[in-house]
């Protein structure tokens, strides 16, 4: 039988819990008020007479994340452009195997956002961290067999839609690298060179800023639209590398380290296959303000 403390529980679980959560719901603030409530249940409940709290909360995270996601699905649905999920500043030289790894990115994120709430939570629970379909059932209150179709479904739907992934991170930052080279310096053909034929850029404002409401498809397009970006940004605009959803990005913003726009890049094969711009001053409000230069 189980003596852990909430507290103790709290400093043990709670990075575990913010990545699970982050990979359900999308979103780096609704992952914490998603965890904060599992504290709160786990402090009413108590300890005692539970044998494995740090199961016990992370079946109770991925529960409230799944009310959360039926919700939040219906405010997606009238969202104004392109809905992108919010930046995660990540180190990238995480430990998590590939799959973890993959499952944070922002382009995998975004194939996650055509799933049903159930399919979602079903596929990320078992085939990335591993939970068995009693354990589904049991968070999701459907049988064994409709979690075992949920699973199957989803995955399929994911595997036809899968971006590739670059498990480099060498590869990854120095694409990245001749990137931000080509934005700083204005090289449109630079640039060029860094992005895929097909890549897509999509763009975040929310209806709050000014982005585009379509994603913009091939190299030439979306060259030309950074392009247009760079000519209406400030004077003293600030261009800083990070490290955003396990790969490399690039975070915009002036000299007084106002955050403008986060640039996310999903590479393989030595080229930029997807750009997520996220605009919208709501998802930015968690990232440390940029350093002047």
């Amino acid at each position: 039988m189980s003596t852990t403390t909430t507290e103790e529980a709290t400093r043990e679980h709670r990075q575990e819990l913010l990545a699970l959560a982050y990979r359900l719901l999308g979103t780096v603030s609704e992952a914490e008020d998603a965890v904060q409530e599992a504290y709160l249940r786990l402090e009413r409940h108590g300890t005692e007479g539970i044998d494995n709290v740090g199961g016990w909360l992370n079946r109770t995270t991925s529960r409230i994340c799944y009310d959360r996601l039926t919700s939040a699905r219906a405010r997606r649905e009238v969202y104004v452009g392109p809905w992108l999920p919010e930046p995660l500043v990540t180190d990238g030289t995480t430990d998590d195997p590939v799959e973890l790894a993959e499952s944070v990115s922002m382009a995998f994120l975004v194939v996650l956002e055509s799933l049903s709430p159930a399919e979602r939570v079903a596929f990320l629970l078992h085939d990335v961290f591993g939970y068995d379909h009693a354990e589904l059932a049991a968070i999701l209150d459907r049988s064994e067999p409709a979690c075992r179709q949920l699973v199957s479904r989803a995955r399929k739907h994911v595997q036809a839609r899968r971006p590739r992934f670059e498990p480099d991170a060498g590869a990854r930052a120095r694409v990245a690298d001749r990137f931000l080279t080509a934005c700083r310096t204005g090289d449109l053909e630079a640039l060029l060179a860094t992005l895929a034929p097909d890549v897509v850029l999509r763009s975040d404002g929310g209806g709050k800023v000014s982005a585009a409401r379509r994603p913009v498809e091939g190299a030439d397009r979306v060259a030309r639209f950074l392009e247009g970006l760079a000519r209406q940004a400030p004077a003293d605009v600030v261009l800083e590398p990070r490290w955003i959803n396990g790969t490399p990005g690039v975070v915009i913003g002036t000299s007084d380290g106002t955050i403008v726009v986060v640039f996310v890049l999903d590479v393989a094969d030595d080229t930029i296959r997807s750009i997520a711009a996220i605009r919208n001053p709501d998802k930015l409000t968690h990232l440390a303000p940029i350093a002047a230069s």
